[in-house]
């Protein structure tokens, strides 16, 4: 089943007058530097914010054992950084729990705009998930109608439980086509710490 942690309720909001801060306060490949527009989310604040939802992870699950699903590529940074966070905490407290990752590569984006339909790159088969308790994770929730249609894919296979990963929200921002921390256009930017603005020019210079 499906469930919605009351966590989800604290989190935080970029509002959209928000400008971001100045590409010159940071560093990043410098061949982007006509491509963002400004730093949106500094890595730090998003590590900061990773080990805050780490920590909602090992409040909430009460079985020793989960079942992370990382939806690449987008989510592997992200993903690695969360299950990193959960070993760190589980090794200064007195409850370790265990994390085992599978991976499902979705590819629902053409330049900046959803396809919104379920497009899985190689095996559909996630019988592996079957009477396993699943922490679901995704790196961005646009529309939702892509995930929507995946979290239905994923209950054919009949887990145990599944928990979806964008009800512990990192962060609300404003519709704003970001780029960084493995998140791409046309595969461009996933090499950048932070998540940024993309510019008109570097939406120019990848468009396919």
């Amino acid at each position: 089943y499906f469930q919605l942690k009351s966590n989800a309720c604290f989190y935080p909001l970029i509002k959209d007058d928000w400008p971001g801060y100045n590409l010159d306060l940071f560093t990043y490949p410098e061949h982007y530097h006509d491509d963002i527009e400004n730093v949106y989310i500094p890595h730090g604040v998003i590590m900061d914010r990773i080990e805050r939802l780490a920590r909602y992870v090992m409040e909430d699950f009460e079985d020793s054992k989960i079942m992370v699903l990382c939806v690449l590529k987008g989510g592997y940074k992200f993903c690695a950084d969360l299950v990193e966070f959960i070993k760190v905490l589980g090794r200064s407290s007195n409850r370790y729990l265990e994390t085992r990752v599978e991976f499902i590569r979705l590819k629902s984006y053409l330049n900046d705009q959803s396809t919104e339909d379920l497009h899985i790159i190689g095996s559909s088969d996630l019988s592996f998930l079957r009477g396993k308790v699943c922490l679901f994770q995704s790196a961005i929730v646009d529309t939702g109608k892509t995930m929507k249609a995946l979290l239905k894919h994923v209950e054919t296979f009949e887990p145990k439980m599944v928990k979806v990963f964008f009800h512990y929200v990192g962060f609300e921002i404003p519709n704003r086509f970001v780029v960084g921390y493995a998140l791409d256009y046309n595969e461009y930017f996933r090499d950048l710490n932070h998540i940024c603005v993309i510019s008109k020019t570097g939406k120019m210079k990848y468009k396919i």
